[in-house]
């Protein structure tokens, strides 16, 4: 898995504040819809982004629960959102929410459940601690979705097998209908959200996969060192020569619980 340190906080941050990720982050905010005086709960807060946003929307009157198991994330997160006295923060997981029954009125997490190892269990965790008809969005990326020009393309799936492995279930999106009934959370719609990038943009979500692929490939020894630098060298070169081509689908499924 990758690993949540000071360094991958760091480029995921700042990916975090580039086009892409903004629009996708927007995508979940909308759903959740946020009003004044609610309590929202955001499973795997990161760096707080989502949380200052919701703050701002729910007001003095509201409360915004961020639960991230990183230290390094908290602590960006803490920063980030020092202006809301509404925001907490908490060391935890989807497993384990530090929360009793019943008392949230939304829930959201973005881009989390493809790291859990027991998603029926964190579902059933989310479903407890919301109130009954209480919202839950959860908003995935599907990789199976994903199309990135190569003109290697054995070399490229290489790369994508690899970053893979990072993931506990890649393509969460799909599974959702079948498991979230048995935690008693009902499907309203689900709203796909697609990024493409037809430039490559150095705050773009293709940047920031080539960087965080390129670190774990190497650093879990799965690829040499040489094979990742062709395939960061070719896609720099399709991106000069105007040939580069990234898109992805993310999906925000949106529930409610009876």
């Amino acid at each position: 898995m990758l690993q949540f340190d000071a360094e991958t906080t760091r480029l995921l941050n700042q990916g975090y504040m580039g086009a892409d990720l903004t629009r996708r982050r927007q995508a979940s905010f909308d759903a959740i819809a946020p009003q004044p005086g609610e309590h929202i709960l955001d499973i795997g807060s990161g760096g707080g982004f989502l949380l200052a946003e919701m703050a701002r929307a729910v007001g003095p009157s509201g409360k915004i629960i961020g639960v991230d198991p990183s230290a390094d994330m908290n602590a960006v997160a803490t920063q980030h959102c020092a202006d809301y006295p509404q925001v907490s923060l908490h060391q935890s997981d989807a497993h384990s929410l530090p929360l009793p029954d019943g008392t949230i009125d939304k829930a959201v997490s973005v881009q989390v459940f493809e790291y859990l190892n027991d998603i029926p269990a964190a579902l059933a965790e989310l479903a407890r601690v919301l109130r009954p008809g209480g919202r839950a969005v959860i908003s995935d990326t599907h990789f199976g979705s994903l199309i990135w020009h190569s003109d290697h393309p054995d070399r490229m799936q290489e790369m994508l097998r690899s970053w893979d492995r990072h993931f506990t279930e890649p393509n969460v999106p799909e599974l959702l209908p079948s498991l979230m009934p048995a935690a008693g959370l009902h499907i309203e719609k689900v709203i796909p959200h697609t990024i493409v990038d037809a430039v490559f943009r150095p705050d773009g979500l293709a940047n920031m996969m080539i960087v965080l692929m390129a670190r774990y490939a190497l650093d879990s020894g799965q690829m040499s060192p040489e094979i990742v630098q062709v395939w960061r060298d070719e896609q720099t070169a399709l991106a000069k020569a105007g040939r580069f081509f990234f898109s992805v689908s993310q999906f925000v499924t949106v529930a409610h619980k009876a």
